[in-house]
């Protein structure tokens, strides 16, 4: 009986062809159906929507394309690709932080001026996406991508250009202030 091996191209080998290809030839497309799922979970728990998810996931394929040279090989591709989905997303809720704070200011003003709220917004309770808003932008994503998406800590330090102690304080300091913030939904610290 003869065994056929057959080996599959890693996505290193296809980063280095696309980074050969002229456009988005063969090589590139195949990293692109590889990773397309996984690029647009992270878009959707970083942005929080599937609308903005998707729009990001497009900018962050737009953004794989236009950057496939510059691929080097220091980290695995996932990481890579990775840390620009992360990058990407991270601007645009900056984007959308700015414009939304001004609209929930606005709505504010005329819950004020009307003195009153629906019993929706007065519910205390609280889901975890919400939780996770009141951290700085980079702290949420990096704690995303830690527990939702079980990056390592040395990936996390590929990802973010952070020393993996950086990135552990970080994390700790984030799940302390989420303690702080909301100690019955947290629990005591362990």
């Amino acid at each position: 009986m003869v065994h056929v091996v057959q080996t599959e191209i890693t996505d290193e080998q296809l980063a280095a062809e696309a980074a050969r290809e002229g456009s988005d030839g063969p090589a590139f497309t195949e990293l692109v159906e590889r990773h397309r799922q996984r690029v647009w979970r992270v878009c959707y728990r970083l942005m929080g929507n599937e609308e903005d998810a998707n729009d990001a996931a497009q900018e962050v394929l737009v953004r794989l394309f236009l950057q496939r040279a510059r691929f080097e090989g220091r980290s695995k591709y996932a990481t890579w690709m990775q840390s620009i989905a992360v990058k990407t997303c991270l601007a645009l809720r900056r984007r959308r932080g700015r414009r939304q704070r001004r609209e929930t200011l606005a709505a504010q003003y005329e819950i004020q001026r009307h003195g009153h709220q629906n019993q929706h917004d007065t519910a205390q309770t609280l889901d975890l996406m919400q939780m996770l808003e009141t951290l700085d932008e980079e702290d949420r994503a990096m704690v995303i991508m830690k527990y939702a998406e079980d990056y390592s800590y040395e990936e996390l330090s590929s990802i973010f250009d952070r020393s993996v102690s950086a990135c552990k304080m970080r994390i700790s300091r984030a799940r302390e202030q989420l303690r702080q913030h909301f100690p019955s939904e947290m629990g005591a610290p362990t």
